[in-house]
């Protein structure tokens, strides 16, 4: 097994792990600002972003930010609802392939598979929204929220 696929490899077992028993608004709420503590403690500027079934739970832009990475969390939302893999899987993904969204049939304009969207996922139902931070190079944005979700769900 190559390097590619191990990280492939990983990053899904990261999504068979990473999941909740439920998610309530108030979740939302623990898993936002958590990262947002993690972003403050590395002295990182990031936006981010929890929506559930399209409703937005979580908003926060940190300094040093702009409207730019709230395009950026569009995008990357956007690979997460069509392909129902964390946006940087599927950047891993296509890239290993040669690959890329308009490949896929999507509008490159509207989806941009860079690390930093991770699925929302409940147990018993699968994908149900995105929890994404926008701002650092694609494979930190993605560990901003993985790391966090692994605390979190470890603590439960």
């Amino acid at each position: 097994m190559d390097q590619t696929d191990a990280l492939l490899q990983t990053l899904l077992q990261e999504e068979a792990d990473l999941q909740f028993p439920l998610f309530t608004n108030e979740t939302a709420y623990r898993v936002g600002n958590g990262i947002i503590e993690k972003a403050m403690r590395d002295n990182k500027f990031i936006v981010v972003d929890i929506r559930r079934n399209g409703e937005l739970l979580f908003y926060s832009r940190m300094e040093g930010t702009s409207s730019h990475n709230d395009e950026w969390v569009s995008w990357k939302n956007n690979v997460v609802r069509h392909f129902g893999h964390s946006s940087y899987y599927m950047h891993v993904f296509l890239k290993s392939t040669g690959s890329d969204v308009e490949a896929s049939g999507l509008n490159p304009i509207d989806y941009k598979a860079e690390g930093g969207a991770f699925p929302l996922i409940l147990k018993d139902e699968g994908v149900v929204g995105t929890i994404t931070v926008s701002g650092l190079p694609g494979d930190q944005d993605h560990n901003m929220v993985t790391s966090v979700l692994r605390e979190l769900l470890d603590n439960a």
